[in-house]
């Protein structure tokens, strides 16, 4: 018995160690937000803004996968529009066409030596998918302003980013401001279909021109609510890295023949146990990177109970892991995602396909690249009557570098947010997408994504699907971020 009272009470003590060293961790955990300084906001008309966002909607500036659809006469005439639109910023600023249709922008510092800024964003945009018009609202080409939004194919993604970039330029303008690092601004026309005739051209432009930016930004992430266990207020998540993209192409080859002889297992067969393997043996999940600095800057403004995980994940990262794996979307975050997206097979219900293939696209975590995923692929498969490659080799994007959260750039960055947003908590984030930045960095090491307005899940699911809309308000503080930006980092 005396063993027995012994042993319960080391067990308390270990417990009430345990407990103290959580509850400490917790009580050291330091806030990592930027305290940021009073500020005058930039003059400008919210209103006629909005539009000339409107205005830019009603432009069919479209991408397709098929070249051979393109149009040329709206890019053209979007650019026109945007240079009789904003006359200060374009008499201040040489612009080049590059690649045909897209824009690069040079505002001249003050400062020849000190490195230039670089803001991105993109005008082209996906066609509205076919059967689906009578769903919007608002028809997607004309740009309506109604209920406080402006509606429209382009609104958030991401002609509203040309848009604000610009008015904040054309308001510094007017108030007399001069930068003391050069600006440039990139407006990419093909970022829909991977931007390799807009962006990667005006980017090896800048680079044989020994460019070397003190930071880059561009789309990714967002000002966001209801998407951070613990904190009831916005999170403002820049994008420290994209993940890369790899589409596999599984294969079975055989003989076809009559349904009523069937062999053991059929190509169609053979092929979907491959598929099932590669679903049932994902890559695994981890918890580092971009989503690991996420928790730390996000942790210490938490609610308690959260806020005592984040402090501890030493011991409480397996749940934390369990608990996002869960569900898709930060099961995103967490790994390189698996997902067929095409079979095909057959074309007679009594005939064995001879022939059946199968498309696996893969997004890929920062940490691993197409050639581990593609080895993986063929080692979980272990069936040599799967062929199994990449759909265009051209295709395949790594995953981009990491950038770093303890620059000048960030914390200028992060500044800027706070400034216009001061209930939001600013966070770094890991950009599920890809974007026109992952092209630039051989002339920016600092490179961050966000698109700096607030939005809602309901926002962001409108994204490439029917009744896309920005609110009047949020393009308006999109505005007051981007001439804080360059205020803070160009000044």
């Amino acid at each position: 018995m005396e063993r027995f009272f012994a042993f319960v009470g080391m067990v308390i003590v270990l417990l009430a160690v345990l407990a103290g060293v959580l509850l400490a961790r917790t009580a050291m955990m330091p806030s990592r937000q930027v305290d940021p300084p009073p500020y005058t906001p930039v003059t400008f008309d919210a209103q006629r803004a909005a539009a000339h966002l409107a205005e830019a909607v009603r432009f069919k500036t479209l991408s397709h996968q098929d070249s051979a659809q393109f149009d040329p006469e709206p890019f053209e005439q979007f650019r026109a529009f945007l240079a009789e639109r904003y006359p200060k910023a374009h008499a201040a600023m040489q612009r080049e066409i590059v690649g045909g249709h897209s824009m690069l922008y040079t505002w001249p510092g003050g400062d020849p030596a000190a490195a230039p800024i670089i803001l991105l964003a993109h005008y082209d945009v996906v066609p509205v998918e076919p059967g689906t018009e009578g769903d919007w609202a608002h028809p997607a080409f004309e740009g309506v302003i109604a209920d406080g939004f402006v509606w429209g194919r382009g609104a958030i993604d991401f002609k509203c980013g040309v848009i604000a970039i610009l008015e904040a330029v054309e308001a510094l303008l007017a108030e007399g401001f001069q930068p003391r690092r050069t600006v440039h601004l990139a407006f990419g026309h093909d970022e829909e279909i991977g931007g390799l005739n807009g962006a990667a051209r005006m980017a090896a432009l800048l680079e044989e021109r020994g460019v070397k930016a003190h930071f880059l930004l561009d789309e990714g992430a967002a000002v966001v609510e209801g998407v951070m266990p613990g904190i009831a207020g916005p999170v403002a998540l820049v994008g420290l890295a994209e993940k890369g993209y790899l589409s596999l192409e599984l294969v079975v080859e055989g003989k076809g023949g009559h349904s009523s002889t069937p062999p053991p297992q059929t190509n169609i067969g053979i092929l979907a146990t491959a598929v099932a393997r590669l679903e049932k043996n994902q890559l695994r999940a981890r918890l580092e990177g971009p989503v690991r600095e996420m928790f730390a800057h996000a942790g210490p403004e938490m609610t308690f109970p959260m806020r005592l995980v984040m402090a501890n994940m030493w011991l409480f990262q397996p749940l934390v892991k369990r608990q996002l794996t869960a569900l898709p979307t930060t099961n995103a975050a967490l790994r390189t995602t698996t997902a067929t997206t095409i079979f095909q097979a057959g074309t007679k219900e009594n005939v064995l396909p001879a022939h059946a293939r199968a498309i696996v696209n893969f997004r890929i975590l920062p940490g691993e690249t197409a050639d581990t995923v593609l080895e993986h692929a063929r080692r979980v498969v272990n069936d040599s009557r799967v062929r199994i490659a990449p759909v265009n080799p051209d295709d395949i994007n790594n995953p981009t570098p990491v950038a770093r959260t303890d620059t000048p750039a960030y914390r200028a960055l992060a500044m800027s947010l706070r400034q216009i947003y001061p209930d939001a908590i600013v966070a770094p984030a890991l950009t599920l997408g890809g974007t026109d930045a992952k092209h630039y960095y051989g002339v920016a090491e600092n490179i961050y994504r966000i698109q700096p307005m607030r939005f809602t899940q309901e926002d962001l699911h409108r994204i490439h699907g029917s009744n896309e809309r920005l609110a009047i308000e949020n393009l308006a503080d999109g505005i007051r971020v981007y001439a804080q930006i360059i205020r803070n980092t160009a000044s």
